[in-house]
């Protein structure tokens, strides 16, 4: 009995080691955790907005004085007939492109040349009375000498041969005249251009200036009007002493001019009810992409602007202030900047006042950014 109560005994020591051993891995394996808990976490980076940027730059631009204006033909013509005819042909279709002394219609020419046929068979009949008369009047020149022909029979003789001369002469322009109104049956195009819509048709007996055939416009070169305001008249007149004053078209919709000419008319008189005055330009049209009766913009180009500060347009935002760009500052901050705009050239604005050559200017992700935040500028590409 007794032994087995130390036993028992022995037992239950054994026990309480080990359960004190669990315990006490247990609560080491709790400190190691607690003491690794416990260590300083790094905090995470703050994020910094990347940005464009672009540096400005001086450079010289253009001026340019903006207008709208209208296209118009430098000649305009009604075609219509110059002799009584019935219209036999159209050989040129409507709305084609044709070219000085280009036939464009026909009136039946059988009348007029039997009329020059005639007029040229006079002609024959005076040459032949002409010939005898000279003849007959060699004759009596000798008879006179002689005293065999009487002075009044002379004098005859010599009035016959210059009434010769004179139906000669009579029945020749006749003949000229016959030929013109040949001619005049057919109707050419007076100078290059385009006709338009037939107004009369085959077999319509048209007479003299009083039928409307069609119209004949020149398109190369082609005048385009506008009107400047009296405000722009001397910067215009500055411009005009100094050289000729390139133009510019551009149609609805263009950015970039494929047309350009030359500033060839002010008028001398300003209207006193719009303050403006008309002016014109002449403009190269080879491909005929002009036409008249447009709306179209033109551009004067009046001067250089030498050592402009210029930046891409994307950069310029606006606010209750005004205009403003936002610039790399120190320490790779924000700073906004208040500018004053000029003119602009492709895509790039000139700015007058708020910031000097050099700066960096943001030029993306504007709407991601503040005045005073941080930023990454990206790699520099230049203002072009």
């Amino acid at each position: 009995m007794r032994k087995w109560k130390i036993a028992l005994g022995a037992a239950v020591a054994l026990g309480a080691i080990s359960v004190a051993s669990v315990h006490l891995l247990d609560m080491g394996s709790l400190s190691l955790n607690a003491g690794t808990a416990g260590a300083a976490t790094p905090a995470p980076a703050a994020f910094v907005m990347p940005v464009p940027v672009t540096s400005v730059v001086k450079k010289t631009i253009p001026i340019y004085l903006d207008y709208a204006a209208r296209t118009e033909p430098i000649r305009s013509v009604t075609l219509q007939a110059r002799v009584p005819g019935y219209l036999e042909e159209q050989a040129a279709e409507d709305g084609a492109d044709v070219r000085k002394g280009d036939l464009l219609y026909k009136i039946a020419p059988q009348d007029f040349q039997a009329a020059l046929d005639q007029a040229k068979a006079q002609v024959q009949r005076d040459t032949a009375t002409l010939d005898y008369a000279r003849s007959n009047l060699g004759r009596g020149t000798e008879l006179a000498k002689s005293g065999y022909l009487a002075k009044d029979s002379f004098d005859q003789r010599t009035s016959t041969l210059r009434e010769a001369q004179a139906s000669l002469a009579l029945n020749q322009a006749a003949v000229r005249s016959a030929e013109l109104n040949l001619s005049y049956s057919e109707i050419r195009a007076p100078f290059a251009g385009r006709i338009g819509r037939n107004q009369a048709s085959i077999g319509t007996l048209v007479s003299v200036a009083g039928t409307v055939l069609n119209t004949l416009v020149q398109l190369d070169p082609i005048y385009v009007t506008f009107n400047p305001s009296e405000s722009d008249l001397a910067q215009i007149e500055e411009a005009r002493a100094a050289r000729p004053i390139e133009v510019e078209v551009l149609l609805p919709g263009e950015t970039e001019a494929h047309q350009k000419g030359e500033l060839t008319f002010i008028d001398n008189t300003i209207d006193h009810s719009t303050g403006t005055i008309t002016a014109r330009a002449t403009i190269g049209n080879a491909k005929f992409a002009l036409l008249p009766g447009q709306y179209v913009r033109v551009r004067l180009h009046v001067k250089q602007q030498p050592d402009a500060l210029m930046v891409p347009q994307v950069a310029l935002g606006s606010s209750q202030l005004g205009k403003y760009l936002y610039v790399v500052g120190k320490g790779n901050t924000v700073d906004q900047r208040l500018v004053s705009t000029g003119p602009t050239s492709g895509d790039l604005v000139a700015i007058l006042s708020g910031v000097a050559e050099g700066d960096q200017v943001i030029t993306g992700n504007l709407q991601k950014i503040g005045p005073g935040m941080p930023v990454s500028p990206l790699p520099q590409k230049p203002a072009t």
